[in-house]
């Protein structure tokens, strides 16, 4: 019989509190980051991107000055370190942007010991690996609601602090329904386990003026095969109903038909907003869902807004 855990506030916030005898939220956060990264690293050869020096934000390299250009341009601190003069160059900003909101609600603190881990770190890894890498190919990205899009090379650090401060976020299933630009994207990443109404109006809103978007749906495997027999208690970690099922196995039938539903719903959703959807478990490594998102994306940098379909 699989054994379940569900991780409380304190636990679904990277940095804060302790997550339990073993290891406390503090030390999450660096290993969140790093495993992140890793993962990133994967996504380079899947990334096209858009990078090259100009006006922007944040700083990229230095170069040697070329006889011509005006010399404001020249950092002298650097240059006063050795022999030759260098320019600061900064990372071109297009007008697009991609926008990110990962769930940590109630729900997502669920974990069996059949998935490799909870799924709100999970998200949390695959969102700030995908942030990573589209930042190294040249774009911006930001979280909803939480942060502005970046061009730096930090950014899987900035958006990790940023997160571990926020305690609204705890408590929403559901990005906020503010249009994005019509040349942006949106990378929402959830369990969706909350009734399609509110799933469409959010993804209605997002995509408004024209927004491109993608669904990653994380699923524990117990989620999705319901192996249990004899008596069960089911209880709904959002609003803490309970359920006692006397026969397990015969009602694990008509649970994955009500799955399958919920989930053609949530794929009809997509479509007609020419969103995708991408379903990953967490028993399968992180960097599956993040390869399939990376090309999606990069198919959609090439499409008018909405032409993109919906995929599992």
């Amino acid at each position: 019989m699989p054994k379940l855990d569900v991780l409380g506030p304190e636990e679904r916030v990277p940095g804060r509190g302790a997550v339990d005898t073993a290891i406390g939220l503090a030390d999450r956060l660096p290993r969140l980051v790093l495993e992140a990264r890793r993962v990133a690293a994967t996504l380079s050869h899947g990334i096209h991107g858009r990078r090259r020096a100009g006006p922007g934000e944040s700083f990229w390299q230095f170069r040697p000055f070329v006889a011509g250009e005006p010399a404001h341009r020249i950092d002298w601190r650097r240059s006063a370190r050795d022999d030759r003069l260098y320019v600061r160059e900064r990372e071109w900003e297009a007008s697009q942007a991609i926008w990110l909101w990962l769930d940590r609600s109630a729900s997502m603190g669920y974990a069996s010991n059949l998935a490799g881990a909870p799924k709100v770190e999970r998200a949390l890894v695959l969102g700030l690996a995908l942030a990573q890498g589209f930042v190294e190919a040249g774009e911006r990205v930001g979280h909803l609601d939480l942060t502005p899009p970046r061009a730096t090379r930090s950014i899987a650090e900035r958006l990790a602090e940023a997160i571990a401060g926020d305690r609204e976020g705890l408590y929403n299933d559901l990005p906020p329904q503010a249009p994005l630009g019509p040349t942006d994207e949106a990378v929402i990443v959830s369990d969706f386990l909350s009734p399609i109404p509110r799933i469409e109006a959010a993804v209605k809103a997002l995509s408004s003026r024209g927004a491109r978007g993608h669904l990653v749906m994380i699923v524990d495997p117990v989620e999705e095969t319901f192996p249990f027999t004899g008596q069960a208690l089911l209880q709904d970690v959002e609003d803490g109903v309970q359920l006692r099922i006397g026969d397990a196995a015969a009602w694990g039938a008509d649970y994955r038909e009500r799955v399958a539903l919920h989930r053609a719903a949530l794929d009809e959703v997509v479509r007609r907003r020419g969103w995708t959807l991408t379903i990953h478990r967490t028993d399968r490594p992180a960097t599956e869902p993040a390869l399939r998102v990376v090309t999606l994306v990069t198919q959609a940098r090439g499409t008018a807004p909405g032409s993109v379909g919906a995929g599992a």
